[in-house]
């Protein structure tokens, strides 16, 4: 491989007043272009393949949404997790029930943000608007909305320094570009995403650009959260996923020094083959864990069902709760109640019956207030998480 240089460094002074480079990433593609070796090109083809079984996960499931609306809380809690917050999944469900978790408020409503955040750039793209630094800015502002980093400019590029690494620039691990070059740096990655100046395979373009948005560091904070996002939205708004089925944090979590000395070493090496060999094998590995995980829930909800069906008169409000549980498998006897349509004394019924066959928990102790878990569900969509189950 040719090392290319992939930008260029400009004086800044930090706080202290010390003199330190910051790095300005020239615009996309790279010059000399990306080498793709057969190995390389083998693996592309590989990928493809794996995002198609990942785009046809429908044919698997009875309900698209409901596996969607759990992948993408798992998506939250482990992006989230990679900046240091505690939350698990279930946190995040009892905090959507307003439950008090036993974690730091702070912490789940960082998670809570992501989903919202994330909910909001897939609704724009589906109105028809484009992938652009106004929803880029859109996505970082509800992220940013409340609580923890919501005093840090949410919705807005940062005006001053920031770093990566260190207690000032003069010592950290990376600086990003000064404040005033961010506009120009964003509005070259814009140009690059709508196929200027040229057209890119979609997923050597999704790598490429969120390398080059965590180099520009755009935010004062977010930047990782609001970087992993792009990946999915491009993959959306591009049409190669017709769901946004596609989320790499817990590849990046568990190869995560092997994720930030590979975005390192497209800057200071311009070893753009390595980083994409790398996002390669994420793409298909983490396609391939949710096809297997569509899978295993719909054997678990047929094994569950079939059990269901052993409980007599019970059965049909059963299926009723069970289906619930599947929308929300963390839950309260009242929520159930409203979603299946049965009375209070009909859902404690079953969920006793349920219980005692082992697919629910009640998880207070309480004999007032019960929430119930569909333990298995939950356990299955926690994996790669950290003390989420």
């Amino acid at each position: 491989m040719n090392q290319r240089k992939t930008g260029e460094y400009a004086l800044i002074s930090d706080a202290g007043g010390e003199n330190c480079h910051a790095f300005v990433p020239y615009p996309l593609p790279p010059e000399p272009p990306l080498t793709v070796d057969k190995v390389l090109q083998v693996t592309m083809d590989h990928v493809l393949l794996a995002l198609g079984r990942l785009d046809s996960i429908s044919t698997l499931l009875p309900d698209t949404d409901l596996f969607l609306y759990m992948y993408i809380r798992k998506e939250a809690v482990l992006s989230s997790q990679i900046e240091g917050t505690q939350s698990s999944l279930s946190d995040l469900l009892l905090f959507e029930i307003e439950e008090a978790p036993g974690v730091p408020l702070d912490d789940v409503r960082e998670v809570s943000n992501y989903v919202a955040a994330m909910d909001h750039g897939l609704s724009r793209l589906r109105e028809g608007f484009p992938l652009s630094l106004r929803l880029i800015k859109e996505i970082h502002g509800v992220l940013l909305s409340k609580g923890r980093g919501s005093e840090k400019d949410p919705g807005e590029f940062r005006r001053t320094q920031n770093w990566v690494g260190g207690t000032r620039p003069g010592n950290a691990l990376f600086v990003p570009p000064p404040a005033n070059r961010v506009m120009e740096c964003m509005g070259a990655l814009e140009k690059f995403l709508h196929d200027e100046p040229m057209r890119m395979p979609l997923l050597t373009k999704a790598a490429m650009a969120h390398v080059q948005f965590e180099t520009i560091h755009p935010f004062l904070d977010g930047n990782g959260r609001v970087g992993r996002l792009l990946i999915t939205l491009l993959l959306c708004a591009e049409g190669v996923l017709s769901e946004p089925m596609l989320y790499l944090s817990l590849f990046f979590k568990a190869h995560r020094q092997e994720y930030y000395d590979l975005l390192q070493k497209v800057r200071t090496e311009g070893d753009w083959e390595g980083w994409v060999r790398f996002f390669m094998t994420g793409v298909k590995e983490t396609s391939e864990v949710a096809v297997q995980t569509a899978k295993r829930l719909v054997q678990l909800f047929e094994k569950d069902r079939d059990m269901i069906h052993c409980l007599g008169k019970l059965t049909g409000s059963a299926l009723r709760v069970h289906h619930a549980l599947q929308q929300k498998p963390i839950t309260s006897i009242n929520r159930i109640k409203t979603m299946a349509g049965i009375s209070v004394p009909t859902v404690t019924a079953c969920l006793g019956a349920m219980q005692d066959l082992g697919i629910v928990e009640e998880v207070t102790g309480n004999k007032r207030g019960r929430i119930y878990r569909y333990s298995d569900y939950i356990k299955i969509l926690s994996e790669g998480t950290e003390g989420a189950f």
